[in-house]
């Protein structure tokens, strides 16, 4: 008797018709499990088709997501609106109670949505503990004993920057002037503090590895892929490059930890903190890529456009400038210090409450320079009221929310477009809930926010005090047109196409 494969395989026993069904039913499966989109409940937003293509979805939503949220909004009655991205059915949030609902409401899980949605962030299951473990890990590592601790390795890490900044080349246009790319110079600060405070001594104190891990990170966070959001299963070539690239600095990461756990060697680092919990190396690594994502692309942008938006602001640069004179000065002991030297000096809480104008100037250049969307999924096993509008965000469905929707608001910012610390002491990010998201809202807030306004006190503090700036080109030419606004399409914060320079000179006291 022929076996079932025998019979299968041998075409003279079925019928070409039955051939022709098998494959017609096994395609028909295939299109279900892998192609098929959920129709979207009654009660959800209703579905907004603008940009809509079958299979994929709504590719403006990685394209141009403000345009798309913008559009998608005016043509709701609620300001709600779903919408595919591949398979996944996804809201689009907008309006007071929606943002209070996508804020407030403790059903909503933030690292699924993020991991899920967000294109070329860590590719951590959502599944697992890790999103505890990580977020546990960070807040014991931003407690304030911490930064006591590591407080003289952030200014003196700060200071040697600005100390080599100081002896740069001439600039070619004038010799009295240097110049630099603030979006490079800044954003490599901005890294060793990181590295510093979250990673490891022996990457923060060996250049050549410093610069080499950046570099890789770099690689690593400018391979998005799109096409694997739509399709989780498809091995696309920017995943390739972002696996290959997380291999790469898993392996330096690894070559130290290895080292350590062998030769008993310890360094008072966060790499050690997490050896001594017994972290397992998997979760190091993971850690350590994590908070990349999580402290540095903010950051490292946001010390370059405060310093870009005080050349636009004479009023702004005048009164930091005042502010940080006046801690010197208030500090100073002996007229044989520099500037520099007083710095040194202060304390945690000095940095933390003697700053109010640098702090003030962060908050605006944050409100500019985060465009993109918060995103979480309704794991919660139920649908999730949309305030009092009638609608659902169904269960297994995303949420995101433009952040634009109210740091662009003209009904709240009065022109938002523009660089205006100001408004905050006239109480417009005040007029209603989650007002400013800068720094995360209602149950998500940003658990690094600590750390970030200490590292940028330091850093525009001494900045300010050792250098003179003002907006240049690459020559060192003085240049009077402000900096190219950001693309408030982009789906994150990213480095700007347009380089932007600073020429700089040693101030005079």
């Amino acid at each position: 008797m022929a076996t079932l494969i025998e019979t299968i395989f041998n075409n003279t026993q079925l019928p070409n018709n039955t051939w022709l069904l098998v494959f017609s039913a096994s395609l028909a499966v295939l299109y279900i499990k892998i192609f098929k989109r959920p129709h979207f409940p009654p009660n959800a937003p209703k579905w907004y088709k603008g940009g809509d293509w079958p299979i994929l979805g709504a590719l403006p939503f990685y394209s141009k997501r403000a345009e798309f949220f913008h559009d998608a909004v005016r043509h709701s009655e609620t300001g709600n609106f779903s919408f595919y991205v591949g398979k996944k059915h996804v809201v689009g949030l907008s309006g007071r109670e929606a943002r209070k609902t996508f804020f407030d409401s403790k059903d909503f899980n933030f690292s699924e949505g993020f991991v899920e949605l967000f294109t070329g962030g860590p590719t951590t299951s959502a599944k697992d503990k890790f999103p505890q473990f990580f977020n546990k890990t960070l807040i014991n590592m931003t407690r304030k004993e911490n930064f006591v601790r590591s407080l003289g390795f952030l200014t003196g890490d700060t200071l040697q920057a600005c100390e080599g900044l100081a002896v740069a080349p001439p600039s070619k246009a004038d010799p009295e002037w240097m110049v630099t790319d603030p979006f490079v110079s800044m954003y490599n600060i901005v890294y060793k503090l990181t590295m510093r405070t979250m990673g490891a001594n022996d990457i923060a104190e060996d250049p050549e590895l410093l610069r080499y891990t950046l570099s890789v990170f770099e690689q690593f966070e400018k391979s998005p892929s799109t096409t694997r959001i739509i399709f989780p299963w498809m091995p696309t070539p920017n995943y390739g490059l972002q696996l290959f690239n997380g291999a790469r600095l898993a392996m330096v990461i690894r070559k130290i930890y290895k080292k350590r756990k062998e030769t008993g060697a310890k360094s008072n680092d966060a790499l050690q903190f997490l050896i001594d919990q017994g972290t397992s190396l998997k979760d190091v690594i993971s850690f350590q890529i994590g908070v990349l994502f999580a402290g540095l692309i903010n950051s490292g942008l946001n010390a370059a456009w405060l310093h870009l938006h005080l050349t636009q602001s004479p009023k702004w640069m005048a009164r930091i400038r005042s502010e940080v004179d006046g801690v010197v000065a208030k500090h100073r002991s002996s007229p044989e210090q520099s500037p520099a030297d007083i710095l040194e000096t202060l304390t945690v809480d000095d940095w933390d409450s003697e700053f109010p104008f640098i702090d003030t100037c962060l908050r605006e250049s944050i409100r500019l320079g985060i465009p993109g969307t918060g995103m979480r999924k309704n794991s919660s096993g139920h649908d999730i009221p949309i305030g009092s509008t009638g609608e659902v965000v169904p269960n297994g469905a995303y949420a995101v929310y433009l952040l634009d929707d109210i740091h662009m608001n003209e009904s709240l910012y009065t022109r938002p477009e523009t660089f205006d610390p100001d408004r905050f002491s006239r109480g417009e990010d005040e007029k209603v809930p989650h007002g400013f998201l800068g720094w995360g809202s209602g149950r998500h807030p940003c658990l690094g926010m600590k750390f970030a306004k200490l590292e940028m006190a330091v850093i525009t503090a001494y900045f300010v005090a050792m250098f003179d700036f003002e907006l240049s080109d690459k020559d060192g030419n003085y240049n009077p047109h402000p900096p190219p606004p950001i693309n408030r399409n982009q789906t994150q914060a990213q480095k700007p196409r347009t380089t932007s320079y600073l020429r700089y000179k040693s101030r005079r006291y």
